[in-house]
């Protein structure tokens, strides 16, 4: 029977992205990721080099299209409004994306896929400077992370969130979400209107 090389390499970054979005790099295990991919964990050393390639890979497998798709579509505070409610929408479908970007940011040193990632950001920081005329670079590029890191928070930061919106304590989870999507949602047409 032949070795089917490309879906043991899918299935060691999917089970990558599970532990490591739960562990983080330090806390996740050779044994536990083989285990999650069904594979020896000598095909982790074979395919990724040892657990920080894979982990590296994983990041840029997960994190390299987080803003792909996500476009900011009309002109004003409003159109960046609906631009992070739909990125909120794709953490809210994938939630360890968001879990992902926290590991990268406290495990390593520089971003997993800088180069491929840093152009779709000047991308996005583009497409913000043609919603709000007179936006300049940097401060488009702020908007960017400001609003990025608006969106991250909420799912990274669930208990924060548990202490601090304490009129939601009990709720529906998807009624609480629902509601911090429409104030998230209000908050960055602020943020965009002032910038």
């Amino acid at each position: 029977m032949a070795w089917d090389t490309a879906g043991t390499r899918r299935r060691l970054l999917d089970a990558g992205a599970r532990q490591f979005a739960a562990r983080g790099f330090a806390g996740t295990t050779m044994d536990a990721l083989s285990r999650d991919a069904g594979v020896n964990k000598e095909r982790v050393y074979a395919y990724f080099g040892d657990k920080r390639g894979l982990f590296g890979a994983v990041l840029a497998d997960r994190l390299g299209g987080l803003l792909d798709g996500a476009q900011v579509e009309g002109t004003g505070p409003a159109a960046v409004g609906a631009w992070a409610g739909q990125l909120f929408d794709r953490y809210r479908r994938t939630p360890d994306l968001a879990r992902l970007l926290a590991w990268e940011s406290l495990e390593l040193d520089e971003a997993a896929s800088a180069d491929h990632r840093a152009a779709t950001c000047r991308d996005r920081a583009t497409h913000l400077r043609a919603a709000l005329p007179g936006l300049d670079a940097a401060r488009a590029q702020h908007l960017l992370l400001s609003v990025v890191t608006l969106v991250t928070g909420w799912w990274t930061l669930a208990r924060l969130g548990d202490v601090v919106l304490t009129a939601g304590a009990g709720a529906d989870p998807d009624a609480a979400a629902d509601a911090r999507r429409a104030a998230l949602v209000a908050h960055v047409e602020a943020l965009a209107g002032a910038a």
